[in-house]
């Protein structure tokens, strides 16, 4: 049985911590990172508790009175298609924190080398304090009943990770903070112009109005700009250009949320927000969503070759798999859309992995150059082994949840093709060959940096503390126990979708 108020708490809980970590961060420095995870835990008990709730395709809501002269209330909703967002969101943010507690630590270190100043109690404040916004802001995106509520949450998610960015990042991060602010609030402005077109047609900011618009002449425009809103946070190919250098720049354990977490948030939202009220809508565009798709996973992959900063080839890699996540959506199939929720969920562990490993090189090597780097699996056995998981993970090879994930988005793309056009089956066949060109930069470059001779300056190089390690095998148990149980994750997603299609 789920708690009462049980999602409000959920935001409720790090939202009120916020201001407490900053306060109590200012007088216990570092420590306070230890202290950030305490209201992510009780927030992801929460969540299980609403999970437990739900099991068996229900649902669990909240409301409460927010604007009611407006016609608006303030709306929770927790389903088979939100329950495993929010539990991955909680899980990354709760175990990157734990990461963080090591990491920021060495990042601060390596300001105070090169500016000469001492790192302020303050700045470690900052950071766990713009951090739990920052996980209010996913989570309250993926919670939300309205329009309105939704772009709040969306524009919160958008600030404290500018902030961080801006703060905390490497390199010309100011110039680059802008950048990704511009670029992903471009993006919300387009929404934003979706949304308010969407109230014209229907009078109510009620997600669930949202099938009001069907039938409208301009219903095509309104589901369009809603899109491309999400598309630019999903980072799909020709308005990508902001996430190679956000990664690129941004702290790593930021990076680790910008990619897995939040910029899948957008399949989520056009889920929510077009495919299902809208799918009549949503259909008109498959075949040429299913194009961009292919384009996206393709080029991702290929400039993912092309990188030899490790945090630029983990963002490449992102722009590619967000291809397949948008191949499930544009497949219009039930088990494509649910491939693709699915696929986020893979992501977000087997991408925090990596991006766990590159913060660990960064530390521990002191390089983000591949071609610097060889023959480290005799000194850092752990990390050589979460590499591989993780890579195996995005690449769909079992017994990872990622072969279950591309499972489910081949095998909607597929009936949808063989329904369609001769075009469509050509693009399918061509995509789930693509699986290759993953495969091939993830062994590819585990052998560049883990085998090979060991440069003479590395002999010393030792393995990361075990506050680094330990978040990054909970991810890759978990990818592999969800690979070989995936009907923990399809008994919530296939009973909601089914009442869908």
């Amino acid at each position: 049985m789920a708690i009462p108020y049980s999602l409000a708490l959920v935001l409720l809980v790090p939202l009120v911590s916020a201001p407490v970590v900053y306060f109590l961060g200012k007088q216990m420095g570092k420590k306070i990172g230890w202290v950030a995870t305490l209201p992510l835990i009780v927030t992801l008990l929460l969540i299980f508790s609403v999970a437990a709730e739900i099991n068996g395709g229900g649902s669990y809501s909240e409301s409460y009175a927010w604007a009611p002269e407006a016609g608006l209330t303030f709306g929770l909703l927790a389903d088979g298609l939100s329950i495993w967002m929010l539990i991955t969101i909680n899980v990354l943010c709760l175990m990157i924190c734990v990461y963080s507690t090591t990491y920021m630590e060495h990042r601060f270190e390596e300001e105070e080398h090169e500016t000469g100043v001492p790192t302020p109690n303050s700045a470690y404040a900052s950071y766990y304090t713009l951090y739990l916004l920052y996980a209010v802001g996913m989570l309250g995106t993926v919670l939300t009943t309205n329009l309105i509520q939704f772009y709040l949450f969306y524009e919160l998610m958008l600030v404290p990770s500018w902030a961080l960015i801006n703060n905390y990042g490497y390199g010309e991060r100011e110039r680059i903070g802008m950048m990704y602010f511009m670029w992903t609030h471009v993006g919300a402005v387009i929404l934003l112009a979706g949304i308010l077109s969407s109230y014209w047609i229907t009078g109510s900011f009620e997600i669930a109005a949202l099938s009001g618009v069907v039938g409208s002449p301009i219903a095509g425009w309104v589901a369009f700009a809603i899109l491309i809103g999400f598309f630019t946070k999903m980072a799909v190919f020709g308005i990508h250009i902001w996430l190679p250098y956000a990664h690129g720049e941004a702290p790593t354990p930021i990076s680790a949320l910008l990619s897995p977490a939040m910029i899948g948030i957008g399949a989520y939202a056009a889920t929510r927000l077009v495919i299902i009220p809208m799918f009549p809508v949503f259909q008109t565009f498959s075949l040429v969503f299913t194009l961009w798709a292919l384009v996206t996973l393709v080029y991702g992959g290929l400039m993912a070759l092309a990188q030899d900063d490790i945090k630029r080839f983990l963002a490449y890699s992102s722009v590619s798999q967000m291809g397949y996540i948008f191949l499930g959506l544009a497949s219009a199939a039930e088990y494509g859309v649910s491939g693709a929720i699915f696929h986020y969920i893979t992501h977000g562990f087997g991408k925090c992995i990596l991006f766990g490993v590159a913060g660990i090189l960064m530390a521990q090597v002191g390089t983000r150059s591949i071609k610097e780097m060889g023959g480290l699996a005799d000194r850092m056995p752990w990390t050589t082994v979460l590499c591989l998981l993780g890579f195996f993970t995005i690449a769909g090879v079992p017994p990872t949840m990622g072969f279950m994930s591309k499972f489910f988005i081949f095998s909607g793309v597929f009936s949808s093709a063989l329904s369609g056009s001769p075009i469509q089956l050509g693009i399918a066949f061509v995509s789930i060959v693509m699986t290759v060109l993953t495969v091939g930069y993830s062994l590819w470059t585990v052998r560049r940096i883990f085998f090979g001779p060991l440069p003479e300056n590395l002999k010393d190089v030792k393995e990361a503390p075990l506050t680094m390690i330990l978040p990054l095998l909970v991810f890759a148990l978990f990818s592999v126990f969800i690979g070989i149980y995936p009907k923990f994750v399809t008994d919530y997603l296939l009973p909601f979708l089914a009442n869908v299609f």
